[in-house]
């Protein structure tokens, strides 16, 4: 338990100097652990100099607000409304009986197939005399002995147009397409059944097969008639299907402007209710400067880099210290200086906790390989997190080789006792 209360020691020694100068985490040599701990969700303080980049974000939160308004959009409703169609010689079939098929599992025989022409003839004088009653009869018992013709099926189509039953006529065409997807017929009287119900694209779309196969005038007069409205039609669905699009992509944009939102005020909601420690990241320090670290070790002989030493003149440690022991081997390079006027340490401390001899050369620590490349793993990271927000949870890692390889290579590097083996300070 010793170690555990140097190491908190020493983490909050860590979070005091941090505290009062968080300049110390621009520096070059701590690059790394900025880095890490803002990929971690903290927020760190912008530099002294007049350089804030935080301001612009208040604005753009100002500016997105008002945005929900254009949600409502009921575009594609009106635009249906306006698409004028041409529906003369349109009908209404209420017939929803099918016509009666033939048993395609029948083997046909040549001289079955003589006798359904025979009564296919027979169907064909019957139609042109005006007698569609007596074809249709014809017609059908020509299919009940010739399942296997598309053209009897065409044909029978035909006289339900004549009829104006178009939906026993698409009942028969598409029957004879089933047979043979290569007769025009079929596709001709379907198109025509398909114009006499306004189903103006179907019409269409029959038709010019129809025409594709085998060139038809009268299929090609129909094809000209349904033309105009399914081309309407079309258009209309395709517009639809743009402004659709759109409204999806309108609205996924606007899903992800909430989402953002929302995680920017958690995020500002966190850094102002976290604790203390490098800009209100939650749980001071993440990970912490974990076990067995003894103590801050020697040869801290002045503050390089332009420091100078401590300004203000530290004559030396009052109630008995001095000076700082072990002499200090020096804060990173490049920073500026600890604030002047400091006449010296508050009176009556022995010395740093635990033996400590002074601050480490933190540029030196960090910028260590080993100690790189373990921050980098999720799972030390997260382990470390762990342990900032709770210190008792240190226990918890006890036997994972990974946390304790990194605890025991910091620990030597602040010149302290590695878990379970002997050592001081480095000098």
């Amino acid at each position: 338990m010793s170690q555990m209360m140097q190491q908190l020691q020493l983490l909050k020694d860590f979070v005091a100097l941090c505290q009062k100068d968080p300049d110390v985490l621009h520096e070059k040599e701590l690059k790394f652990f900025k880095d890490w701990l803002e990929s971690m969700g903290a927020t760190v303080p912008p530099p002294n100099e007049p350089e804030e980049p935080k301001e612009p974000q208040p604005e753009e939160k100002a500016e997105k607000k008002p945005e929900p308004k254009p949600e409502p959009e009921p575009e594609p409703e009106s635009e249906e409304s306006d698409l004028e169609l041409d529906n003369t010689g349109v009908i209404e079939d209420n017939d929803k009986d099918l016509p009666e098929d033939g048993d395609e599992s029948k083997e046909v025989t040549e001289e079955m197939m003589d006798s359904a022409d025979e009564k296919r003839s027979a169907a064909m004088a019957a139609f042109s005399e005006g007698n569609f009653d007596e074809a249709m009869k014809l017609f059908t018992e020509a299919i009940m002995i010739n399942p296997h013709s598309a053209l009897l099926y065409a044909k029978r189509a035909s006289i339900f147009i004549k009829q104006k039953k178009p939906n026993k006529a698409i009942h028969d065409c598409s029957k004879a397409i089933q047979l043979n997807p290569d007769s025009a017929q079929p596709y001709k009287w379907r198109g025509r059944a398909q114009q006499l119900l306004g189903k103006w694209e179907e019409a269409y779309h029959d038709l010019t097969m129809a025409c594709k196969l085998d060139f038809d005038d009268l299929a090609n007069e129909w094809l000209h008639e349904v033309s105009p409205n399914a081309k309407k039609i079309m258009e209309h669905n395709r517009k639809y299907e743009r402004k659709r699009e759109e409204k999806e992509i309108k609205a996924r944009k606007e899903r992800m402007r909430k989402a953002k939102e929302e995680y920017e005020r958690a995020k500002a909601e966190s850094t102002s209710s976290g604790g203390g420690g490098f800009g209100g990241f939650p749980g001071g320090f993440p990970g912490g400067f974990p076990g067995g670290m003894g103590g801050m070790p020697g040869g801290m002989g002045g503050m390089p880099g332009g420091m100078g030493g401590m300004p203000g003149g530290m004559g030396g440690m009052p109630g008995g210290m001095g000076g700082m022991p072990g002499g200090m081997g020096g804060m990173p390079g490049g920073m500026g200086g600890m604030p002047g006027g400091m006449g010296g340490m508050p009176g009556g401390m022995g010395g740093m906790p635990g033996g400590m001899g002074g601050m480490p050369n933190l540029g030196n620590i960090l910028n260590d390989p080993e100690i790189v490349q373990a921050f980098g793993d999720p799972e030390v990271a997260a382990a470390f997190q762990d342990i900032s927000q709770n210190p008792q949870n240190m226990m918890k890692y006890q036997d994972n080789p990974k946390v304790q390889a990194l605890i025991n290579k910091m620990a030597t590097k602040f010149g302290g006792k590695p878990p379970g083996g002997e050592g001081g300070p480095t000098v």
